[in-house]
C-alpha cells in the first residue's frame, strides 16, 4: 500500500509541479491538495481521506501554516505535519515545529533527498536532516545515552527552542554573547548537529525539553 500525501501550498504551479514530482515516486501516491488550510480541511471532511503526510507552506492567505499545524495536531494527531517552505530564519522553523511539524523542508530540497525524507518520516515519526546518522540511529533504536548537561546549558537549551535570539538569550541570562556561543557550540557537540534548528530537533527527539 502506498504512502499517501496532501500538500498544501497557495502557489499553484508550485504546488502542481511538486505533487506531480511526488506522484512519481514508487512509494507515495498524492491524494489532496490545497491552497491553504482552510480550503485542505473542507477538502478532508469532503472526501473523508487522513492523508499520512501532510506538506504545508508557511506563509498561506486565509490559514496560513503554524494555525494550520496547530488545528491538524488537535483533529487529526495521526497525520504527520511537515513544513515545507522558503524560509530558513530559525524563528519561523521553531514556530512550525512547536505547533507540531515533525520536520521542516526547505523548497529547493533536492527530490532525491525528497524521497528519502517523506520515507524517513513515514516510518520514524520525523527527520532531522542535520542530525549525525549515528545519532538517529541511537533514537530510533533506544540505545542513546542522553547527554549529560550543566544547569546553564539545560536553561540556555531551553531558550534556544524558543524564538528568542541569541542576542536576547544572552540577555535574558545575563551573560555575554561570547558566553552563549560557547554554550551553543557544546550543545552542537554533544547533541551532534550542526545549527539551532538541529538542536531543536534533538532536544524534542531526546525528550531534553517539551515545547
Amino acid at each position: 500500500m502506498k504512502i499517501t500525501i496532501g500538500i498544501i501550498d497557495d502557489h499553484q504551479l508550485f504546488l502542481k509541479s511538486l505533487s506531480l514530482l511526488i506522484s512519481s515516486f514508487p512509494d507515495f501516491d498524492i491524494v489532496v491538495e490545497a491552497l491553504h488550510g482552510k480550503d485542505l480541511i473542507e477538502k478532508l471532511e469532503a472526501k473523508k481521506i487522513i492523508p499520512d503526510i501532510l506538506l504545508i507552506d508557511v506563509n498561506m492567505p486565509v490559514m496560513d501554516g503554524p494555525v494550520t499545524v496547530k488545528f491538524l495536531t488537535e483533529k487529526y494527531p495521526a497525520i504527520k505535519t511537515v513544513a515545507l517552505s522558503m524560509k530558513d530564519d530559525d524563528a519561523t522553523i521553531i514556530g512550525m515545529i512547536k505547533a507540531g511539524c515533525c520536520a521542516y523542508l526547505l523548497k529547493d530540497i533536492h527530490p532525491t533527498e525528497l524521497e528519502k525524507a517523506l520515507l524517513e518520516i513515514n516510518t520514524k515519526g520525523y527527520y532531522n536532516a542535520d542530525a549525525t546518522n549515528l545519532s538517529f540511529r541511537r533514537v530510533i533504536q533506544g540505545k542513546h545515552t542522553i547527554p549529560s548537561l550543566t544547569e546553564k546549558e539545560k536553561e540556555f537549551l531551553k531558550l534556544a527552542c524558543t524564538e528568542l535570539t541569541y542576542k536576547q538569550i544572552a540577555a535574558r541570562l545575563y551573560l555575554s554573547e561570547r558566553t552563549i556561543d560557547g554554550y551553543r557550540e557544546t550543545l552542537f557537540q554533544k547533541l551532534k548537529v550542526r545549527s539551532r534548528v538541529g538542536l531543536v530537533l534533538e532536544a524534542i527527539r531526546q525528550n531534553m525539553i517539551s515545547l
